[in-house]
C-alpha cells in the first residue's frame, strides 16, 4: 500500500488553519474562539492518547483489555449525550437513558458485525473491533442526544396539551405518540442525510481514510456502505430506543405526567 507518512510539520500547518480561523472568529465577535483553540488542543490530546492506546493494544491483544476500551468509550458517550440535554432527567435515569441505548444497539450491530459479516481471527481483533464500535457509537451519540433533548423540549414546551389528552382518557403512549415519533425522526435526520450525501456530495470518512492509506477503490467503497448500513442501523435503533425508555420516564405508574423528572441545566439557563 503507498501510504505517505505524516511528520510532525504536517500537523503544524494544519493547525494553523485553526489558529487563523480561531483569530478570524476573535476579529468578528462571534465568541466562539477561545472554544475553537480548546476544542483543538483537546481532540488532539485525546486521539494521541487514543493512538498510544492502540499501539499498546495491537501489540498484546486481549479480549479484556479490548472489553475495558469499550467500556470507557461507551462511558464517555454516555455523559456527552447527557450533557447536551437543556432539560435533562434527574438522577441515574439522566445517565442511564442514552448509555443503557447506546449500549443495546452499538454494542449488538459491532458483535453481529464482527461475528458474522467480518470474523476476524480472532473475533475480538482490536483492529476491527475498536474502529467499528467508535464509528457505530459516535454516531448513535449523536442520534440519541438529538432524539433525547427533542423529546423532553417537546414535553416541556407541550405539557398542557399532554394533560388534556390524559383527562380525555387517552392512555400515555398515545398522549405523547406524536412528539415520540418526531423525537425519533429528528435523531435518525443526520443519519439519513449522510446517507443521501455519500458518494455524490461527500466520500464518508472511512473510504477516504482507506483510499488515503492505497486502498482499491471498490474494496474502500465496500467496506464504507457496511459501514453505512451498519452506522444507520444502530443509530436508529438507539435513538428509537432512547426515545421509549424516555418517553416512558415522564409519566408514572398512574400514567401521570411528571416533569419533576426533568430539571433544566445551568448551561442552558445562564
Amino acid at each position: 500500500m503507498n501510504f505517505i507518512a505524516l511528520n510532525a510539520w504536517d500537523l503544524v500547518i494544519a493547525a494553523l488553519l485553526v489558529v487563523m480561523l480561531s483569530l478570524l472568529s476573535f476579529r468578528l465577535a462571534l465568541g466562539i474562539s477561545r472554544k475553537l483553540l480548546f476544542a483543538a488542543l483537546r481532540t488532539t490530546a485525546q486521539l494521541l492518547l487514543i493512538g498510544f492506546i492502540l499501539n499498546l493494544l495491537f501489540a498484546n491483544v486481549h479480549p479484556g483489555w479490548v472489553a475495558l476500551l469499550a467500556t470507557v468509550m461507551l462511558l464517555a458517550a454516555g455523559r456527552i449525550v447527557m450533557e447536551r440535554q437543556e432539560h435533562r432527567f434527574l438522577g441515574w435515569w439522566g445517565y442511564g437513558v442514552g448509555t443503557l441505548s447506546m449500549f443495546l444497539s452499538s454494542f449488538a450491530v459491532t458483535l453481529i458485525t464482527l461475528l458474522v459479516i467480518i470474523r476476524p481471527e480472532p473475533w475480538y481483533q482490536p483492529q476491527y473491533a475498536i474502529p467499528l464500535l467508535g464509528m457505530m457509537l459516535g454516531n448513535t451519540m449523536n442520534g440519541v442526544a438529538l432524539g433525547l433533548e427533542r423529546l423532553t423540549s417537546s414535553v416541556t414546551q407541550q405539557r398542557r396539551v399532554i394533560e388534556a389528552r390524559l383527562i380525555q382518557g387517552h392512555p400515555w403512549c398515545e398522549a405523547i405518540s406524536l412528539i415520540r415519533r418526531d423525537a425519533m425522526r429528528v435523531g435518525m435526520v443526520p443519519m439519513l442525510n449522510a446517507m443521501a450525501a455519500a458518494g455524490v456530495v461527500s466520500l464518508p470518512g472511512m473510504m477516504t481514510g482507506q483510499i488515503l492509506a492505497g486502498a482499491e477503490p471498490m474494496e474502500a467503497v465496500k467496506y464504507q456502505i457496511l459501514i453505512m448500513f451498519l452506522i444507520a442501523s444502530g443509530t436508529g435503533f438507539g435513538t428509537m430506543g432512547a426515545v421509549h425508555f424516555g418517553a416512558r420516564r415522564l409519566f408514572d405508574e398512574r400514567e401521570r405526567l411528571r416533569l419533576d423528572r426533568l430539571k433544566q441545566t445551568e448551561h442552558y439557563s445562564s
